[in-house]
């Protein structure tokens, strides 16, 4: 049999090592895999299966450092997490029984408790009887937040399952991004980077485990693994499992092109991820831990844990170019066939190959991937560009506005008045970003009596407020701290904000800004008549709007377009959508239990809607931000870097992509919801509110379409006549020699409006 395409060129700049106990892990793990029937007579591997598949060779390459006693744990573990998958494919995705495979996921939980219990589950079968031995085996050295999270990792690896088979019944391929963020819960390596944790004896202090650095740092390792692994197995999860679960599959489908053409975009989105794992851990977790005042030892706990996802990457690659799995043409320690090069690679030395020589391969590596990450770094701010054509925006639902709109509309200019977005910040020069005119052109009220337009007068004039205060806060941001070397003052300034949102409703301090007195009005309007809960949940949807705009500062200092998977995840944030939708959803009382609300299809509806409007926001504003105010955060520039593209093939693509994240939003609402409803035994009340829920999210996104068309924020004219320079503000003298005369002038900068905006 043919391989269907050529194994591209990868990067892999660290060099993989070996663990010197690696014989007694193999010998460890078949008596462990006997012991628990995984072997002879499951049905499922016979001794040859389980030697070939050599998952103690995976563990030496990817622990290298680990004891013997860790080793084999480690290695038991992998063991069973394949012998699940090959398990779970033979029993239910082949007979294509979601019943019955939604009742074996649901007993899993029970064999991993966080805390312990008096009487544990009787296993039924290998699959039990292993997670329960592994999980006494491990947890007891661990903290109560290592074991909660291990349990959250493993139960998504588990129960994601089930959104594979989904697709496979209804033969269903997903968009890059669906696929992208499902592939890290099903395919299994952020449980992968837990272990780690356990393997290094080093775990991630709870108060930084959370934060955006740990998490893109166990992102975007996840993202490469599974990349990694779709290139591998595409041959044979395609031609023997009738899988779709395949990032080749997926971009076959999605840039409609060959095999081989979406086997290297594949391994160039793997390069962008592991380049990003290496940005993050080299430029945020440092700040991170001396933010969060650690000591030593959870520094050292950190980078080990750092080292150890290296380790993992790296030793990962060795043991699928030898592991009978997969697609590799591997025959002893070398692989058979060379990688397919890329342009830049081809004109590079191939360097050895073989056990041992993959130190001296990476500098090829890191060679090959230079001209990708100067182009991330030299891009060129204010080019005319021209205005971008629009495509035909896919958008299934009609927009009614709400009858208070004019209302709304006096109100927002009274309001802005009254807390100086309209003035000048006393002592800053050219601090003027908005006229009465410019925020009549850009109509707020007209975006919100879109996206609710069933609202009453008084919770109108509120939504219209927020997108205002947010649309100038990200104007704002850009203007005043873009131009300084570092992020002391954004810094200063996020902590202050964060201080008129109190959740005991506490005095704020004394506003000394239009920013300041924006938010000290807002939140006691908004958060006064909420709950705890409810409270708590808007606050998160602000404050994390906030610091994504710090994100984007950095991105702007360093000159650096992001990748195009941190772009899209970061992008929900600068656009303010949790902020907008957290709006909506405090209405819905208590009527659904909170776990539901992060239930997949929901956090998958939430998000393609998301996405939708944030990239249709990017189509609409591409001049206004690339030509007009020097800006990196657009999609359409996104991927012009990262396939190297112009503008016309980058903008069909992103129209693409919004038209398939539309597809799957009226996807999940038609099907998935549906089944949610039966799989939570919700009653009636329940069902209305979510039911309710996307039909405000349907008004969130034809309200936002209607908005790009009517306000006057993107057209060239209007961009024109904003960004033209300001007459002068006194008769002073004019010609040669007199320039010294006039530096009193006022100075009128661009604005920049990358977030909530639009």
């Amino acid at each position: 049999m043919s391989d269907p395409f050529r194994l591209p060129s990868f990067y892999m700049p660290y060099p993989a090592r070996l663990n010197p106990h690696l014989e007694s892990a193999r010998e460890h793990s078949k008596a462990w895999a006997r012991d628990m029937k995984m072997i002879e007579g499951s049905g499922i591997w016979d001794e040859s299966d389980f030697d070939s598949h050599d998952y103690a060779l995976l563990c030496a390459y990817t622990h290298p450092d680990a004891s013997a006693a860790e080793l084999s744990l480690v290695t038991d573990w992998y063991v069973w997490v394949f012998f699940f998958d090959d398990h779970f494919l033979d029993i239910f995705k082949r007979s294509r029984d979601t019943a019955g495979a939604k009742a074996y996921l649901d007993r899993l939980p029970a064999f991993m408790p966080v805390d312990p219990v008096d009487t544990p589950a009787t296993p039924t079968n290998q699959v039990e009887e292993g997670l329960a031995e592994l999980w006494a085996r491990t947890v007891p050295s661990m903290s109560r937040d290592w074991r909660r999270r291990f349990h959250e990792s493993t139960r998504h690896l588990l129960e994601e399952s089930l959104w594979e088979l989904a697709n496979i019944n209804e033969g269903r391929v997903s968009n890059p991004v669906e696929y992208i963020e499902m592939r890290r819960k099903v395919g299994g390596a952020p449980w992968s980077a837990n272990l780690v944790e356990h393997a290094v004896g080093a775990e991630v202090p709870a108060a930084v485990a959370a934060s955006r650095p740990m998490r893109v740092l166990k992102d975007t390792f996840a993202d490469g693994v599974h990349l990694r692994n779709d290139l591998f197995s595409y041959q044979r999860e395609t031609e023997s499992e009738g899988e779709l679960a395949n990032a080749v599959l997926v971009l076959e489908k999605f840039l409609d092109c060959g095999t081989q053409e979406a086997a290297d975009a594949v391994n160039d989105l793997l390069t962008s991820r592991l380049q990003q794992f290496e940005h993050t851990a080299l430029t945020e977790v440092a700040p991170l831990l001396q933010e969060h005042g650690l000591d030593p030892a959870a520094y050292g706990d950190v980078f080990a844990y750092v080292k150890g996802l290296q380790d993992w990457q790296s030793g990962g690659h060795e043991w699928h170019m030898r592991s009978s799995r997969y697609m590799n043409g591997a025959s002893g320690d070398a692989p058979a066939h060379s990688p397919a090069p890329t342009a830049t690679a081809a004109a590079l030395p191939a360097g050895p190959s073989g056990l041992g020589t993959s130190a001296a391969r990476a500098l090829v590596s890191l060679a090959a991937s230079v001209p990708a990450r100067l182009r991330s770094h030299t891009h060129i701010p204010f080019q005319q560009v021209g205005p971008l054509p629009h495509p035909d925006f896919l958008m299934p639902y009609t927009t009614r506005l709400s009858p208070h709109l004019d209302a709304a509309r006096r109100h927002n200019v009274e309001w802005s008045r009254r807390v100086g977005i309209l003035d000048a910040v006393p002592g800053v020069p050219g601090s003027a970003l908005w006229d009465e005119e410019k925020l009549k052109d850009i109509d707020l009220p007209l975006c919100a009596a879109g996206i609710d337009p069933d609202a009453a007068p008084g919770e109108l004039d509120l939504t219209s407020d927020w997108l205002t205060w947010g649309t100038y806060a990200d104007d704002y941001y850009p203007v005043f701290f873009g131009r300084t070397p570092d992020l002391e003052a954004a810094k200063a300034c996020h902590e202050r904000l964060l201080r008129f949102m109190p959740l005991d409703l506490a005095p704020a301090p004394a506003p000394l800004n239009p920013l300041e007195r924006g938010l000290a009005d807002l939140w006691p309007r908004t958060a006064g008549p909420m709950d705890a809960g409810d409270r708590r949940t808007f606050q998160d949807g602000v404050r994390v709007m906030l610091e994504s705009w710090l994100w984007e500062l950095s991105n702007q200092k360093q000159n650096r377009i992001p990748e195009p998977v941190d772009y899209i995840e970061m992008r929900r944030q600068t656009f303010g959508s949790d902020l907008t939708m957290s709006l909506s959803r405090i209405g819905h009382g208590h009527t659904v239990p909170p776990e539901v609300y992060q239930a997949r299809p929901v956090k998958a509806m939430e998000n393609a809607a998301q996405d939708y409007a944030c990239l249709m926001n990017d189509v609409f504003s591409y001049q206004k931000e690339i030509q007009f105010e020097g800006e990196i955060h657009n999609a359409v520039l996104v991927v012009q870097n990262f396939f190297n593209c112009g503008t016309e093939e980058a903008l069909g693509i992103v129209s693409d992509l919004m038209t398939s994240r539309m597809r799957e939003f009226q996807h999940i609402v038609a099907v998935q919801l549906p089944a949610l409803f039966e799989d939570f035994h919700m009653g009636e009340e329940a069902r209305a509110t979510l039911t309710g829920y996307a039909e405000e999210l349907k008004h969130w996104l034809s309200g936002i379409l209607t908005w790009h068309q009517g306000c006057r924020r993107y057209a060239e004219v209007d961009l024109l006549r904003h960004n033209a320079p300001p007459a002068p503000t006194w008769g002073g003298p004019t010609g040669l020699g007199t320039s010294a005369a006039r530096i009193t002038t006022p100075f009128h900068p661009p604005t920049a409006v990358v977030g909530a905006r639009g």
